[in-house]
């Protein structure tokens, strides 16, 4: 399988385009949020109605995703059947690694991190990401090493900013 340049705007103009209803979590989430961590995917939440779920494979099909991490000999059908079927899956895409997580560990899901969300531009490119409480919610509850790693400058980001609030510091877009 030929291996892609991370190119998370190009995956999300996509998502756009087909109208999909996501919101961005994971470590890009947490750098549109201040972090200094590095990251090399792209991490979604996505709706799970039918329709959100028609729209998803549509784009999923157009930016050529593949399953990542199992032999290109697996029978895969990527349809909204499929997606339906599943909660989370990793894909390999012409825009680099795009995972697509129907319920992230530590929240409720889709509609939570919607309400919580905030829009943000990423290179002209409107998104919603998921608050900084929820992102350290799923990183807490992933508990892997590099995410209580990241809780810790999360941890120091929501701190800045909770003082920044209380001092009367400029407010966030939003």
């Amino acid at each position: 399988m030929t291996v892609h340049p991370w190119d998370p705007t190009g995956a999300f103009r996509l998502l756009e385009d087909h109208g999909v209803d996501y919101v961005v979590i994971g470590g890009l989430a947490a750098s549109l949020h201040g972090s200094t961590s590095v990251t090399d995917d792209t991490d979604v939440c996505y709706g799970r109605s039918d329709e959100n779920l028609e729209r998803l494979a549509g784009a999923l099909a157009e930016m050529d995703a593949r399953l990542r991490g199992v032999q290109d000999e697996v029978p895969f059908i990527l349809d909204a059947k499929t997606l339906k079927a599943g909660q989370n899956f990793t894909f390999a895409t012409e825009f680099g690694s795009l995972d697509c997580l129907g319920r992230p560990a530590g929240v409720e899901g889709f509609d939570e991190l919607v309400r919580n969300a905030v829009w943000m531009d990423l290179s002209g490119v409107r998104v919603r990401v998921c608050s900084l409480a929820d992102l350290i919610s799923m990183k807490r509850a992933a508990g892997r090493p590099v995410d209580l790693r990241e809780l810790e400058i999360l941890g120091a980001l929501e701190e800045e900013i909770d003082h920044r609030d209380r001092e009367g510091g400029e407010p966030r877009d939003g």
